[in-house]
């Protein structure tokens, strides 16, 4: 029997073999709605979801599977997940997503011409917190990522999976993956940076106090732009 497919139905298909989104987590029973929302988005369209656990035992495991196409545990650090995931897609772009960012559908559907014809790049940023100073915080970092053509793991990177090979995937390092990748990655082509925002968990702000987290998340940057050890940095950033 031949099923005969609309425009729409046609344009929907072809994103199944196209992009395909990696999230890795630990302990998120907190973000469980966000995982949840954005997982099921993707699905909807047809994009592969690709969830990689780094050990978590506080029964993030037993839900999450449900949300994914793929399930995959991996050893813990963010780096090491992100290449597990990457190393069992089925899609010819990746789209790198933290457990605590979220995407809407309308900035997804606007977006993934771009994605599905790009060598890399990311989204704009938002942070959800409603207070004024966020939108001063998230625009510095949109603004600087256009400026230097370095990404964050926040902004979710997105790569064609055969210059992510190219360049030997993330770097196996506890802290700054994304910034290391962007500085390889864009020896090799300019970032696509989308005007459309991913909205990023404003948690690490609220625990730590936001100018505290500013000026920590700045020097940590600087000190690893001068030379010093992202395991060094690792201990900083989470004390």
């Amino acid at each position: 029997m031949v099923v005969l497919l609309g425009k729409g139905q046609v344009a929907e298909a072809r994103w199944t073999s196209v992009i395909s989104v990696i999230i890795p987590v630990l302990c998120e029973v907190e973000n469980i709605s966000t995982l949840r929302q954005s997982t099921h988005m993707f699905r909807s369209l047809g994009i592969e979801v690709i969830i990689v656990d780094g050990g978590s035992d506080d029964g993030t495991q037993e839900l999450v599977r449900a949300f994914a196409d793929n399930f995959i545990s991996a050893p813990l650090g963010r780096a090491k997940q992100l290449n597990a995931g990457a190393a069992s897609a089925k899609g010819e772009v990746l789209l790198f997503l933290h457990a605590d960012t979220n995407i809407s559908n309308e900035a997804f559907v606007q977006a993934r011409d771009r994605i599905g014809s790009s060598e890399w790049g990311r989204f704009d940023v938002r942070i959800d917190n409603s207070k004024w100073f966020y939108r001063i915080v998230e625009y510095m970092i949109n603004l600087r990522s256009r400026i230097t053509g370095i990404a964050t793991g926040d902004q979710a990177i997105f790569v064609r999976k055969s210059l992510f090979y190219d360049i030997g995937g993330f770097a196996d390092i506890p802290l700054m993956e994304d910034v290391e990748i962007s500085r390889r990655l864009k020896q090799r082509a300019r970032p696509v940076c989308l005007k459309q925002k991913v909205v990023t968990s404003a948690r690490y702000w609220e625990k730590h106090g936001l100018f505290t987290s500013v000026l920590r998340m700045w020097s940590i940057r600087f000190a690893y732009w001068v030379g010093c050890s992202p395991e060094r940095l690792y201990k900083r950033y989470y004390r």
